[in-house]
């Protein structure tokens, strides 16, 4: 069975990613739309330009991309723009990837949800992460009770400011914020995985502007958030983007889970071959594409469930799901709440 699978937008730095990937996939068709590309101040390319070097064919507006009848949809917009897309996606029946974070508000993100579980449509999370080996083993552990009562978790999501690849992720309308908004939904995703869905009640975080002074970019740079879940568990994420724009890779994520019977730290993308060539430092990372295992599980979940039946739940409901992407959201609204008031907030 062939899969007509939609790319709409190209404005996420992951946007290549699920292009060249679907290129290759047998069994599938693949139409792209960027109609903002044109207009974006980024240096790359967008657009019909950036379909090209993929190979994949394009259409100016959504309203060719939607008319085309497709299968699914995987939404690489600005964060602004998901709610929008994903709704156009569950009215013509299409199951949904949508990029993270769920929306920039949580009343935009309540909607998304309702639209696709109104449609029959899956609606599935892009937390690439979750498909990591290591995080598979940690959570197998903690499954297994081996770290005993989990109590605290530790996470940091550190990573180049991404301003030059995409300038929007600093537009605080566009992105909703900044490193807060970025980063912190990574490991919130990861310790969600890891509570089966625990639910956030406190969060308290700190955020300044003082990291990439230079680039005049007006949402916080560096950020540090704590949060409080309702079944005792306190967890830290620093979500900085504290990387230099020089760094030999984009930065890295660590989860260091302490329970009543040890501790277990994981650090996914450490696995590398290190160097130096002409241009400085080399980093080359060694494993799996999580891009590809995360577009695998949702292909499969979208050929497994078939077509939508409105009212009706998918056969498949891939993780993370829209689930998952509200509850990180809402962490996300309250550590924004947090830093703008200086006080812990409930969630």
């Amino acid at each position: 069975m062939t899969l007509k699978v939609a790319i709409a937008s190209f404005a996420h730095v992951h946007a290549g990613s699920y292009a060249h990937l679907l290129s290759t996939l047998p069994d599938i068709d693949v139409l792209s739309a960027d109609p903002d590309g044109a207009g974006a101040p980024d240096p790359g390319p967008r657009g019909a330009e950036f379909a090209a070097q993929f190979g994949i064919p394009y259409v100016d507006s959504y309203d060719e991309l939607f008319a085309w009848g497709p299968d699914a949809v995987v939404v690489t917009s600005e964060n602004s723009g998901h709610r929008e897309l994903v709704e156009r996606a569950a009215a013509v029946g299409a199951h949904v990837l949508c990029e993270k974070p769920l929306a920039t508000e949580v009343a935009d993100g309540e909607a998304m949800l309702a639209a696709c579980e109104a449609a029959g449509t899956i609606l599935m999370i892009a937390y690439p992460v979750r498909f990591a080996p290591a995080y598979a083993q940690l959570r197998a552990n903690v499954e297994a009770g081996r770290l005993g009562d989990v109590f605290a978790i530790l996470g940091t999501n550190n990573g180049k400011i991404p301003y030059a690849a995409r300038q929007w992720f600093t537009d605080a309308k566009l992105a909703g914020g900044g490193a807060l908004v970025d980063h912190t939904v990574h490991c919130a995703d990861l310790i969600d995985g890891l509570t089966g869905g625990a639910s956030a009640t406190r969060v308290y975080a700190a955020a300044n502007r003082i990291l990439h002074q230079d680039k005049g970019v007006e949402v916080e740079t560096g950020g540090l958030v704590t949060i409080n879940y309702d079944n005792g568990l306190l967890a830290t994420i620093d979500c900085s983007w504290s990387v230099p724009d020089n760094g030999p890779t984009w930065g890295g994520v660590s989860l260091q889970v302490t329970g009543t019977n040890g501790s277990v730290e994981i650090e996914p993308f450490v696995a590398h071959v290190g160097g130096t060539d002409a241009g400085g430092e080399v980093f080359l990372a060694i494993g799996g594409n999580l891009d590809a295992s995360l577009l695998d599980t949702f292909l499969d979940a979208v050929r497994t469930s078939g077509p939508a039946q409105p009212g009706q739940a998918p056969a498949v409901v891939p993780q993370p799901d829209g689930a998952v992407g509200l509850r990180t959201l809402k962490i996300v609204d309250a550590a924004r709440r947090s830093a703008a008031s200086g006080h812990a907030v409930d969630v």
